[in-house]
């Protein structure tokens, strides 16, 4: 018997195959950036034009993670459906009125990991983005907490092309890393073969987390002791602030995004796009260059042969790597570790430059055990940690 449903049964098949498609490994900075920072479990926006990816590469990528994806279109909810909607109990002067969260939050804890994506963020005013903030930095939805392995991932068209757009408040953008989402010709054609290109998943090495950790360190700190200007800096104009910009938040979240992409051996360009989305233009193509000349050693293996190792001869550079030195002890205090971290830093003495370690000094005294003997090479610092209180009782 012949239905009408037949000729819409054929139909569906067709749009079945036309869905159909596969992945290849493509060089794809955006997508490594975004997946970089993703890995990092630091919020990312991203900006672009409508139409042309950006929900199809959080699929792809939640996919790749294995992570569930809820997504949540910000633009058509109130305030309340993120501040959660009030639940009077039994007694409420007694227990309090619990704010009930909603449904995609719940599914989210229950899972205990996701990825959850807010969608046309700048198309939603001024107070739901204000609800908003506690979910991103917080990680509260009503009286749920949402659990630390769930990301954050939201996207924004450009206030010009966007239904009703705002520019986003200053508080709310400070706390994303902005990649911008364009589109390349050559991928979209090749896309409309039914092959587009997969989505790299960076994985952390665990034996190179202490280094990666302590040569971010270092550096991050080394180049703002150079720049202190740049530790905030807030634009002057309103679609400036609704981006990326120094503050001490933002280099906080640089520090996670260098760690990680040393410890996972992230691309270069990946690093760059997702640094530069974190503080903004000028502080992240100034820090690019900083790290380019900088070149530290792997603070593990000078810590394993502090002998064969030169102390670098400009001073932002000599900070870096005293610091990078005495964060990797910190990551991993033990007596060996700890004197071979005091014949590293004798060896600015030796250079004749004794105020740049003076810092590293201070810090690295403050991790003796008590049952540590003081080495013979702290005796260049000792009338400086006397004076701090850090050889106190030795």
């Amino acid at each position: 018997m012949t239905t009408v449903s037949e000729p819409l049964s054929a139909a569906d098949g067709l749009n079945g195959l036309l869905r159909a498609r596969r992945t290849e490994p493509a060089a794809n900075p955006r997508l490594e950036a975004l997946a970089l920072a993703v890995t990092a479990n630091l919020p990312v926006l991203l900006w672009g034009e409508p139409g042309i990816g950006k929900s199809s590469g959080l699929e792809q990528l939640a996919s790749g993670l294995g992570l569930p994806l809820e997504t949540v279109i910000a633009s058509v909810h109130e305030p309340s459906d993120f501040a959660g909607l009030p639940v009077v109990g039994d007694d409420p002067a007694t227990t309090g009125v619990p704010m009930a969260p909603p449904d995609w939050a719940v599914r989210l804890t229950r899972g205990g990991r996701g990825l959850v994506f807010f969608d046309e963020l700048s198309s939603a005013p001024p107070a739901v983005q204000a609800a908003l903030l506690r979910v991103v930095l917080e990680r509260r939805v009503g009286s749920l907490a949402l659990p630390e392995a769930v990301r954050v991932v939201a996207a924004a068209n450009p206030p010009s092309s966007a239904a009703d757009g705002w520019h986003l408040a200053p508080p709310l953008a400070n706390r994303f890393v902005h990649l911008r989402w364009t589109h390349d010709a050559r991928t979209v054609a090749r896309g409309m073969t039914g092959v587009w290109p997969s989505v790299p998943t960076p994985t952390v090495d665990p034996a190179k987390v202490s280094s990666a950790v302590a040569r971010a360190r270092g550096a991050v700190s080394g180049f703002l002791t150079a720049r202190p200007g740049l530790v905030h800096h807030m634009p002057s104009d309103a679609e400036a602030r609704g981006g990326g910009w120094p503050s001490p938040r933002t280099w906080e979240m640089a520090l996670r995004l260098l760690a990680t992409a040393h410890a996972a051996d992230a691309s270069q360009e990946a690093l760059s796009a997702a640094l530069v989305g974190a503080v903004g233009d000028g502080a992240g193509l100034e820090l690019l260059a900083y790290l380019d000349q900088l070149d530290l050693p792997d603070p593990d293996r000078v810590l394993a042969d502090p002998g064969a190792f030169a102390l670098p001869e400009r001073g932002d550079r000599q900070l870096a790597f005293l610091t990078a030195v005495v964060s990797a002890v910190q990551g991993e205090p033990t007596r060996r570790r700890w004197e071979a971290a005091w014949k590293v830093l004798a060896k600015a003495v030796d250079a004749g430059v004794p105020d740049v370690a003076a810092r590293a000094a201070a810090d690295l005294a403050a991790m003796r055990d008590p049952g540590w003997a003081v080495p013979g090479d702290i005796d260049a610092f000792v009338d400086l940690l006397r004076l701090s209180g850090a050889l106190t009782g030795s």
